[in-house]
């Protein structure tokens, strides 16, 4: 079997991309019916709370996943290595787009799978410290950062949607009902309601 495991971080993210780059990747290879499987879900999450779990007890030798990149595995250095060691011991392959790697059970492919792991893992070590000096240095230079003491958001969870809840309120549609529907929590659609003066 070959499956093309996708994985976002937030439902405003799109698998568009990832899956039109394994679906290229299968037409160059002649690669057919691929079996996808696509989440929500952080890359820090444990793999047995995510389908990628389910994905790793399924498969078999002889199977191939295609990922675009090994950091849709996950977001840390262990973790990317228990799920290719998982996977290599089962003896599945793993195509790896970006980086251009197809890892099998050889010990070159452990050494590429560890490098790779290992620069990811640095990489956002720095982009994190880089980060932090910058806000550092912005603050020096006296630039606020963040919303003041005592101010408050201008934004919130369910803006741009007053017109729709008045509407559906009006129609009889209950908080519950809005609140499932929007994916909030039934205080945070009241307090809205009642910001916005919807009754």
């Amino acid at each position: 079997m070959i499956y093309g495991y996708i994985r976002v971080s937030t439902e405003k993210q799109t698998v568009k991309n990832q899956q039109l780059a394994i679906q290229q990747y299968c037409k160059a290879r002649r690669l057919r019916n691929v079996v996808w499987v696509a989440e929500t879900i952080s890359g820090t999450k444990k793999i047995e709370k995510r389908q990628l779990g389910n994905l790793i007890k399924s498969v078999t030798s002889n199977d191939m996943i295609i990922v675009t990149e090994l950091s849709r595995f996950g977001r840390s250095l262990r973790m990317i290595l228990d799920v290719l060691e998982d996977l290599l011991e089962r003896h599945v392959t793993v195509v790896a787009i970006k980086e251009g790697f197809e890892l099998g059970d050889n010990m070159q492919s452990r050494v590429l799978a560890f490098a790779f792991g290992l620069c990811a893992e640095v990489e956002r070590t720095l982009l994190s410290e880089r980060t932090k000096q910058g806000l550092v240095r912005a603050r020096k230079e006296g630039k606020q950062i963040g919303r003041q003491k005592g101010q408050k958001s201008c934004k919130y969870k369910l803006s741009g949607k007053a017109s729709y809840i008045r509407r559906e309120r009006e129609k009889g549609r209950s908080k519950r009902s809005l609140a499932q529907e929007l994916h909030v929590t039934r205080t945070t659609i009241h307090n809205f309601m009642k910001l916005k003066k919807i009754q």
